[in-house]
């Protein structure tokens, strides 16, 4: 892979997208990888940090012309950056859900329309999403995040055909629980209704168990790089769990897909 191929990947502080940055410039690409405060950033080899906030519609315009200015274009976009949460739909407030959406949702269109002009332009680019498992399943207690992840995903395919006529496609990653900080200090919904205590809390051990018994990040971040340089499909799911669970909602019929899931986060 020559280091004609620039990416540029959101969230490369922690997690994923850090993984994920640096295994595409150990293939030899051109990265850039956004966080929101580059003073504050832990240096990455390989990497050229770029300062954005993708909840900043003036920052990401910055950013991706930053990215034009000394590369001369962009052939991979990586929405990775994105924020989780934790409480009942009902305990969810409209600001914590236009939170949510903001960043996961609005933060994703935000960064494709900056860098759609310029894929247009040289006739080809490949734009990968992050979502998640909760982007084809429900979650109890977290559920303005599986709404998010959801909108995501038909964001997503609606965007594939509509920018597949310029040399561009669009593609999603769904991965299950990875061992980051994005599940673990995800933040509880600030209205606390009592009747929800019991099970929200029980929510809450099983989602720490999962992470805790979770692979880390570098198995998500090698299917996002097989998702962004090898050829196109639509989903794609790292291997184990999220692979599982995709067969499961595929194949299997609702009810015993609804017990799994309710047994898995230890609820009756």
């Amino acid at each position: 892979m020559s280091k004609s191929k620039v990416v540029v990947v959101t969230g490369v502080s922690s997690g994923i997208g850090r993984a994920t940055a640096k295994q595409f410039a150990d293939q030899g690409c051109q990265v850039f990888g956004t966080v929101r405060n580059i003073a504050k950033a832990t240096p990455l080899p390989g990497v050229q940090l770029v300062e954005m906030d993708i909840s900043d519609e003036g920052s990401v315009q910055r950013g991706i012309q930053v990215v034009m200015d000394l590369a001369k274009r962009i052939d991979v976009l990586v929405n990775n950056a994105g924020v989780a949460m934790v409480g009942a739909a009902e305990e969810t407030s409209i600001e914590e859900a236009k939170w949510m959406f903001d960043t996961n949702v609005f933060g994703i269109l935000r960064t494709s329309q900056a860098v759609l002009p310029h894929m247009r332009a040289q006739g080809s680019g490949r734009i990968v999403n992050v979502s998640s498992v909760l982007g084809f399943l429900p979650a109890p207690y977290m559920g303005l995040y599986a709404a998010a992840k959801h909108a995501v995903e038909g964001m997503s395919e609606t965007l594939d055909h509509e920018v597949r006529q310029f040399g561009v496609r669009v593609s999603l990653v769904e991965p299950g629980f990875t061992k980051t900080g994005l599940d673990a200090n995800a933040p509880e919904a600030g209205i606390k209704i009592p009747v929800y205590a019991a099970d929200r809390k029980t929510v809450s051990s099983a989602v720490a168990k999962n992470v805790g018994a979770a692979p880390g990040p570098d198995g998500v971040a090698n299917t996002i790089i097989r998702a962004a340089l090898g050829g196109w499909r639509m989903r794609h799911t790292p291997s184990g769990q999220a692979s599982l669970l995709a067969k499961l909602r595929r194949f299997m019929p609702v009810g015993p897909v609804d017990h799994s899931l309710r047994k898995s986060f230890g609820l009756s």
